[in-house]
Formats: C-alpha cells, structure tokens, sequence
C-alpha cells in the first residue's frame, strides 16, 4: 500500500464534529476496502456525498467476443487501433477474464464527465502523452512512462495537456486491489531494502482543490458492465481534506531499478505490482547477465499455468524480430515459447539492453475481445521458423 497521506483541513480526531467557517457540519466518508478490514482514507466534504439530483441509465457495457479456432500464440499489432472517445470511455478492450480486462486507449477527446470504477482498481500505463489527473483526493500531474495506480470508488477525469502528444494508454481494470508485491514488504508495509523501488519514488497527491460551485455535473459510475450517470447540482471534488493509506498514486517505469545476476534472471524480478490473479513486470534497460557463458537473451519456456502478454514500448526487445512500438505478444498457457532464432547467437557477448516492455502475467485463461482480431499478426505462430 502506499505511505499515509494527508491533504487539506480535517479535525484532531477521526468521526467527530468538524464545523465549516459558518457553524454547520463537514460530511465524512471512510473511503474503505474489503469492508472495514483493509486500506481506507476518511475524506471530509462540504456537501454530503451520498446527496444526488438524478439517477439515469447511461449504458451497459458489452464485450464481443473472437471465438477463436485454435490455440495459438499471438502479435497484436496496437498501432493499427484508431484513436478516438476519451480516455475512459476510449478504452478498447482487446483481452479479459473475470479477474481484469486489458485495453488501448487513444483518447482524442476530453473528458466533460467524472467517472468512478465502483467494483475495479485500475492502471493508467501512460506510453504517451501528460496532462493531469484530477480526483478526489487531489490533482495528480503525469507523463510518459507514468504507472497511474487509482483505487476502485475513486472519483477521477484526465485533464489532456493542450501541448501533450497523441496520448496512448495501456489500461488494466482489476477487480481487486493493484498493490507492489508482498514479497517486498515488511509486515508493516513498508517496502523493504531488497525492492526494486521504495516509497520515496511514489507520487502521491500534493494538491487539493476545493471546489464550491454549483451546477449540473455528472459522475459516471461503473459496477459490473453497467454504466450510471449520477447527477449532482455541486461539483464532485468538494472536498476540503483526507487522511489514510487509499489513494491514487503514481510510481515511473524509469524508477524502477532491476535486478541483475550473472545467469539469466527468472521474470519475478521484474515484478512490479501484483492484482487478483495477475502480476505487473517492468522490463527496463539494464546490464545483462555476467557469467562468461551466459546467453543474455530468455530461454525456452513453457506457460503451463499462465498467459504472458507483453507489451512493448520502447528500445530494442532483443530476444524477438518483427515486434513493433506498442505492440503485444501474447503466450498463452501450454505451449513453449522463447527467443527467435539467430536471437541467441546474437545475444551473446552483449552487456546491456535498452529495451523497455510491460509484462502481465494472468493466473486464469485470457479471452479475446473481436477488436483484437482486427490487429492480429496470423503468421506470428511460424515466426520461430529459421
């Protein structure tokens, strides 16, 4: 979890009475998880937040699926995707099961709602692009390379800097919590010295606009695959402090600091957060292997319990041919799957690599949603041929 924060004006003592300048009362909310048995923030508002002028459908949200024929690897070609939406409702989904969805966002619109996951944590991988976060729990700046971690119940929306390249996104929705992993923290929660990252490279919120005005503003909330429009006559972010350990957050790819040896490492060292029955790795330039028989480059590798999607963003991925920026490979479960050829003799002998790829790790079979057709590289199983 991240470090306790605190932004904002609250009282000494948590569910007591805090009074506006005018005497009458702040609204609390504990803004918790897993009930009352896990992370939370008590946030005060000036109006309650349980007050709202209209509720109205908006939209159910449905996945057309690729029934595929066979089981097979896959290249995703991520480029040939057409930008347009926002950046939420943007979100292409190209791969899902019950525990998350992976999509592309390429938003050319702004957002003129809010919008809140009720049911999912999700990850903002920011490829390209910066602007500002705004949620909640105060104004969050990002840019390329940017992992945007926001707790499900958050109430966000992008704000697209006017000067901010073509924006691109990977997105993850996890229906669960999205957390550095376990095996980095000590029983406090303090990320311990063997992390690849530590609580000093966390963006936290620094700002917290207060605001008071009224009108129509419209909060889009999403549980399951239904989508509600919820009405207020006074702006969502009215909110005039927090404190706890739930919160959006930020850590950068570039932050992470990877771990060598002189054989080839195993993929857990490039963990970076762990969700529900999934794992987030970050491949970054880094010296290579030491050994002076090593081979740099993976070896072969069977996903027995596991589907392995990467994506590439930037550098010169070492152990593949063919592979683009913002492309995906997907290995699927039970089949082998390694470098191609000619990428071990090539390897050998080379000292470091620039490459930079996100990695996830799914613990139950991935689904393919029909927009992922559209993009697949159908020769990519022969790509192994010499």
């Amino acid at each position: 979890m991240p470090p306790y924060h605190r932004l904002g004006e609250i009282p000494p003592k948590r569910h007591t009475q805090f009074r506006k300048p005018d005497g009458s009362l702040y609204s609390e909310e504990l803004f918790g998880t897993e009930g009352f048995s896990n992370n939370y923030s008590n946030i005060y508002y000036y109006h309650p937040p349980t007050r709202v002028a209209r509720v109205e459908p908006f939209q159910r949200r449905k996945l057309e699926s690729w029934q595929e024929e066979t089981h097979r690897h896959h290249h995703l070609k991520t480029a040939n995707l057409q930008p347009g939406g926002d950046a939420v409702g943007g979100n292409q989904i190209l791969m899902y099961n019950h525990d998350l969805t992976i999509g592309i966002s390429l938003p050319t619109e702004e957002m003129k709602y809010y919008y809140r996951a009720g049911d999912a944590d999700t990850m903002y991988f920011v490829h390209d692009g910066h602007g500002t976060l705004e949620t909640t729990f105060g104004l969050l700046p990002y840019h390329e390379g940017d992992y945007i971690i926001i707790p499900r119940g958050t109430i966000y929306r992008f704000d697209i800097a006017p000067n901010s390249v073509q924006s691109r996104f990977l997105v993850v929705e996890a229906h669960g919590s999205i957390e550095p992993p376990r095996r980095y923290l000590s029983p406090n929660g303090q990320l311990l010295e063997h992390s690849p990252y530590c609580e000093r490279d966390i963006r936290r919120p620094q700002e917290l606009v207060t605001h008071t005005e009224q009108g129509d503003f419209e909060v889009r909330l999403k549980v399951g695959d239904l989508v509600t429009s919820y009405w207020y006559d006074f702006h969502p972010f009215n909110v005039v402090g927090w404190d706890g350990c739930e919160y959006p957050w930020i850590f950068n790819i570039a932050d992470f600091e990877p771990i060598t040896g002189r054989i080839h490492q195993p993929p857990p060292v490039h963990q970076t957060f762990q969700g529900p029955n999934f794992v987030v790795c970050s491949f970054v330039p880094r010296k290579l292997d030491y050994h002076p028989l090593s081979i740099p480059v993976p070896y072969n590798h069977s996903n027995i319990d596991s589907d392995e999607m990467l994506y590439y963003v930037n550098g010169n991925f070492g152990s593949r041919r063919g592979i683009e920026r913002s492309s995906i490979s997907l290995h699927p479960r039970g089949i082998p799957h390694g470098p191609h050829p000619g990428a071990v003799e090539k390897s050998l002998g080379v000292q470091q690599t620039e490459e930079l790829a996100v990695m996830i790790d799914t613990f139950h079979p991935l689904n393919y949603a029909a927009v992922a057709q559209t993009i697949d590289d159908a020769t990519y199983p022969y790509s192994w041929i010499p």
